[in-house]
């Protein structure tokens, strides 16, 4: 029928589970809603003057430099340290600050973030040579 591929991150030398296995799905999207939350907060309340539309676009913004500053220092944003998540190279070092931008911008174009490869690895992770772990 098909090709067996194994767990996902089996490709990448990853453990099938427990801290190092590849996050699953739910806590990916969890940490991206309370990040996403976060900034839209901030936005609104110090940029936006209760303009909704102004609040969307500063809420990028404060994303973009969120996920630099906390993604390429500590390896996890606010969102992904609460739910367990890790943003890890590929080869399991520590991202540099460039492959970080790479990652948040094309997160911050969404269509990457929804094409995953076998390892549930989206776009973004790919292009950027990354992988989403459990902490």
């Amino acid at each position: 029928m098909g090709a067996d591929f194994g767990y996902r991150g089996k490709g990448l030398g990853l453990p099938e589970e427990g801290p190092g296995s590849v996050a699953p799905l739910g806590r990916r999207f969890g940490a991206i809603f309370i990040d996403w939350t976060l900034c839209m907060l901030i936005a609104y309340g110090l940029f936006a003057r209760g303009d909704q539309q102004a609040a969307g676009n500063w809420a990028l913004g404060i994303f973009l430099v969120m996920s630099l500053l906390t993604v390429g220092t500590v390896g996890c944003t606010p969102g992904k340290r609460l739910l367990g998540v890790r943003v890890v190279a590929d080869d399991g070092g520590r991202l540099g600050i460039v492959r970080v931008a790479v990652r948040t911008v094309l997160l911050l174009l969404v269509i990457p973030a929804l094409v995953w490869d076998r390892d549930g690895r989206g776009l973004h992770d790919r292009l950027s040579r990354s992988v989403q772990v459990r902490m």
